[in-house]
């Protein structure tokens, strides 16, 4: 089977505005959770979120650019160009870039351009709607976007299974390259819906965080007792792909390895997961098997871990039906506590996390888990990240609709 491997990352997140920025943010146990800025949230609920800060966007794009694109595309723009120039893609003369995939994942789109046009249409009428709203709109736009911006010009698409988005795009670029239909894939998940929309949706929904609006760096609390929703987030995590021989040929710098992939359906509710954890479970041993690894072979784990009172249990039962007596032995933890749930961006961003957690021996730490729930029990590493060899990660992610995507990614081992 051809091995697929990783040869360069880039993020924007809400405690970093590049890979470096990020991991060591993560490393210094820093949150970017915070008081809303981006609109007044007064009225609102919930008055907290994970934003991507000091985000001027002049920096990055001319005007052209800035007009034929939302928040979302920018940010898998800005994260995707930082991937690129990593993996020494761009400075690879011979590279056929008609055969460079793009496959990006999203779950809502340019929700700001839909209620900005909406308040122009309602107030001035259907003439004055903006001619690029729908273009801008568009989850596909991402991917078409970051195709236009690196001048790649192989396959272009979108995968959309709301906050599993980031972890199944990933899972379907590894297997574009397995079956040898591409080479070079860039991969990952994008989000830009923090907005008045988009918090006043998932407040409607009761899925938001609202007791921690006097100190919201503790609003989103994964796995503890008083946790009370997500935290909404935003940015972009991107991951180059290559088939082994192909970047081996290239002398690139090889910075992990994918070798697994596994996604189900709970056919259970459309925003809730089964309870039982039987879909997550069943993600789980799917990834565990295209692998062709033992559950002891985990060394750790990248959970969804979204705060929410029904995630956080059904997560746990799910990897306890799967690892059985060795989940109270594996590391757990969840990243949310530091970037909130970015949506369709949530696991590319922590597939970015776990690529450095193989390469530098260093687990995350779950913030905020001050008391766990009981009927969360297992080793979540609170508060504090630890310094451990880490030969293989898995990454789980879990989508309204009942999506459940998981990846796995290992240290790369040139003697295999």
């Amino acid at each position: 089977m051809r091995r697929v491997v990783v040869t360069g990352i880039g993020a924007i997140t809400p405690i970093g505005n590049n890979v470096s920025e990020f991991w060591q943010s993560l490393r210094d146990n820093i949150t970017g959770v915070g008081a809303i800025t981006r609109f007044d949230a007064s009225d609102s609920p919930c008055r907290v979120a994970a934003e991507v800060k000091n985000f001027d966007v002049t920096k990055y794009f001319d005007r052209r650019d800035i007009q034929r694109s939302a928040l979302f595309s920018q940010y898998a723009m800005i994260a995707a160009d930082e991937a690129w120039k990593n993996s020494g893609l761009n400075d690879f003369t011979e590279l056929n870039r008609d055969n460079v995939n793009v496959l990006l994942g999203n779950g809502i789109g340019g929700l700001e351009i839909d209620v900005e046009s909406q308040q122009k249409l309602f107030e001035k009428g259907m003439s004055r709607i903006p001619a690029m709203t729908i273009p801008r709109m568009l989850i596909n736009e991402a991917p078409a976007n970051v195709s236009m911006h690196l001048g790649l010009r192989g396959a272009s698409h979108s995968v959309v299974t709301a906050c599993a988005s980031g972890t199944d795009v990933i899972g379907f670029a590894m297997d574009s390259i397995r079956s040898g239909r591409s080479d070079v894939v860039l991969t990952g998940g994008c989000e830009g819906a923090l907005n008045v929309y988009g918090i006043g949706g998932f407040c409607s929904l009761k899925a938001l965080s609202t007791n921690f609006n006097d100190t919201p760096e503790r609003a989103s609390r994964p796995f503890d007792k008083d946790r009370d929703g997500f935290v909404m987030g935003e940015g972009a995590g991107i991951l180059i792909l290559e088939e082994l021989e192909f970047a081996k040929r290239r002398g690139a710098k090889i910075l992990a390895e994918i070798v697994g992939y596994g996604a189900t359906a709970d056919a259970y509710h459309i925003t809730s997961p089964d309870p039982a954890g039987d879909g997550a479970a069943r993600a789980i041993r799917c990834a565990l098997n295209d692998a062709r690894l033992a559950e002891k072979e985990i060394d750790y784990i990248n959970a969804h871990g979204t705060s929410t009172q029904t995630n956080d249990p059904v997560e746990t039962k799910a990897i306890k039906k799967v690892f059985g007596d060795y989940a109270y032995k594996l590391k757990v933890s969840s990243i949310k506590g530091a970037v909130g749930h970015c949506l369709g961006a949530a696991g590319a961003i922590e597939a970015v996390a776990c690529v450095k957690t193989v390469g530098d021996g260093f687990i995350p730490a779950t913030l905020n888990l001050d008391e766990p729930d009981p009927l969360c029990d297992l080793n979540y590493v609170p508060h504090k990240g630890i310094t451990q060899p880490v030969k293989t990660a898995m990454s789980l992610s879990l989508g309204f609709g009942g999506h459940n995507a998981v990846i796995i990614v290992k240290r790369y081992d040139e003697s295999v």
